[in-house]
């Protein structure tokens, strides 16, 4: 048992601060302003000082096996220019001894050649082992002659196929992204993920959304995002989004939600240039990016998987890919009306008016990445170059959506962006339109409580109330103090879950098989 004394954020849905917090056995007893009832004076006491407790955040959407293969290998998202990227990979591949390399991370908005490396500059570094070097965005890659040659009769019959370049996009990238993950042991493949467990905690992270299903024989990551969210230690919180318009793909495992990118992906992005629009792309008007499902298909999944009960989230990020994904819902839930289904579309950059109040009146989720808005490897020089300067102000419109009643979740879309709760918050209040940027509150309500709530946690975890789970953070100072510019300054000092200081993940690969196969945990 602890009594906390100091500045209580509960971001409950008045708002309420307080002074006390009493959590016990993993739950949070008291709360208010008012010296804690005589039956806790044995309490042990935490002094918050300058400090304040928060609930714990939530990251609504990542690639959570892919983050932690990425987060485990070669990230070059900082390097400067493709020269010293060419020579971190050399670096990388003179001390490993893998048989396959990745690396993540490459842009040719932020190093200063202005181009992406090519397959030409990775044979000079690395010509003798495959080596595949996924896009900062995650949908498209670069890969070597090696790795060319092992997949080029399957490649060359893709959509995105460039093999002068060794650019890989949209289908041929997805065929590049099964080889690699085809090739990752499984215990690897849980020390990887134990490592981003804690690397996620270090950061505030109680709970992430983890969409999976990018390859592995069977489908075998779902299953082992499912085992491993079941045994995770300290309270950690996982839940499992199988990528797939397969309804089975879900219900065999017992899930009870499904959709994310990949098969569930309604279009590309603006790195590639093959988010889908209705308007032309500004720097080539042959351009329209791409749908890659047709409405039909589309609606007939959402119609399905709604019927079936389950919860049912798709990628969208143009403006024709988000005007597909809230017709299928709207389809889906006319036809089968739920009334507390909590659908969502996932980054939802480019909205369409019509879309969005078909969001407000059939209470479909959106979850953001506001780490996206003034994003270093996809810069507003960029996005205005591709999309005309109107268009461009209109991306990612947190303040929209929180105007018209829908709710946001906030996210990293990670390996896409790191997972950093502080990063968004600091980007949802200080948006490059500054009529888009929201309030510390109303960014700390989306980290927290939206988190939850978009997979009906909300009544146990994501405000600091009477009788929920004690999953808490301590931020260094308090962001309502600050001003929204400096809230980069702020710091997770601890973050405690079920009432108990975060430790490492130390369990052995055998005792998490066998946990997720008997645990009950949510999943």
């Amino acid at each position: 048992m602890k009594i906390y004394h100091g500045k209580i954020l509960t971001i409950d849905e008045k708002n309420s601060i307080y002074q006390y917090l009493v959590e016990d056995a993993g739950r949070i007893v008291y709360v208010g302003n008012e010296c804690p009832p005589e039956k806790y004076s044995k309490a042990e006491k935490v002094e918050l000082d300058d400090k304040v407790l928060l609930p714990s955040f939530v990251d609504t959407h990542q690639h959570f096996a892919s983050f932690a293969l990425f987060h485990s290998g070669l990230n070059v998202m900082e390097i400067t220019s493709n020269k010293e990227m060419m020579k971190a990979i050399k670096e990388y591949a003179d001390k490993t001894e893998d048989k396959i390399l990745f690396a993540f991370g490459a842009s040719p908005y932020s190093v200063k050649e202005g181009i992406l490396i090519n397959r030409e500059e990775l044979d000079s570094v690395c010509p003798d082992r495959p080596i595949m070097l996924v896009k900062y965005d995650g949908h498209a890659c670069v890969v070597n002659t090696k790795l060319l040659k092992k997949l080029d009769g399957k490649l060359k019959k893709l959509r995105g196929y460039h093999p002068e370049s060794g650019e890989m996009n949209q289908e041929a990238f997805f065929a590049c992204s099964d080889y690699i993950s085809n090739s990752v042991s499984i215990p690897k493949l849980i020390r990887n993920m134990q490592r981003a467990v804690d690397y996620e905690a270090s950061k505030g992270i109680g709970m992430v959304h983890t969409v999976s299903g990018v390859g592995f024989p069977l489908n075998a990551d779902i299953t082992i995002e499912k085992l491993f969210a079941k045994s995770v230690q300290g309270g950690f919180q996982i839940r499992v989004f199988p990528q797939s318009m397969d309804t089975t793909v879900a219900t065999s495992r017992n899930i009870p939600r499904i959709g994310g990118c990949f098969e569930c992906a309604l279009d590309g992005c603006y790195g590639s240039q093959d988010a889908a629009l209705i308007e032309p792309y500004e720097n080539d008007k042959s351009n329209y990016g791409v749908l890659y499902k047709t409405d039909e298909k589309v609606i007939e999944f959402c119609k399905k998987a709604n019927r079936m009960g389950l919860q049912i989230e798709m990628h969208a990020i143009g403006d024709k890919a988000f005007a597909q994904a809230t017709k299928a819902l709207k389809a889906a839930l006319d036809d089968y009306p739920r009334t507390d289904h909590r659908h969502g579309i996932i980054h939802a950059c480019l909205p369409t008016k019509e879309g969005t109040d078909i969001c407000a009146k059939y209470h479909i989720n959106l979850l953001m990445q506001s780490a996206f808005d003034n994003w270093r490897q996809e810069p507003p020089e960029y996005t205005e170059s591709i999309l005309g300067k109107e268009r461009n102000a209109q991306l990612n419109p947190v303040k929209t959506f929180l105007e018209k009643g829908c709710v946001i979740g906030q996210g990293s879309d990670a390996p896409c962006t790191n997972p950093d709760p502080i990063d968004w918050l600091y980007h949802a209040c200080n948006h490059t339109n500054p009529s888009q940027s929201v309030s510390v509150y109303n960014a700390l309500r989306m980290l927290t409580y939206n988190g939850c709530y978009a997979t009906f946690d909300e009544k146990e975890r994501g405000t600091l109330e009477v009788g929920k789970i004690a999953d808490m953070v301590i931020l260094s100072a308090n962001p309502y103090k600050l001003n929204p510019q400096e809230l980069r300054q702020l710091k997770v000092e601890k973050l405690i879950l079920n009432g108990e200081e975060y430790k490492p993940q130390n369990q052995s690969m055998m005792s998490v098989l066998w946990k997720g196969l008997t645990n009950k945990q949510k999943y």
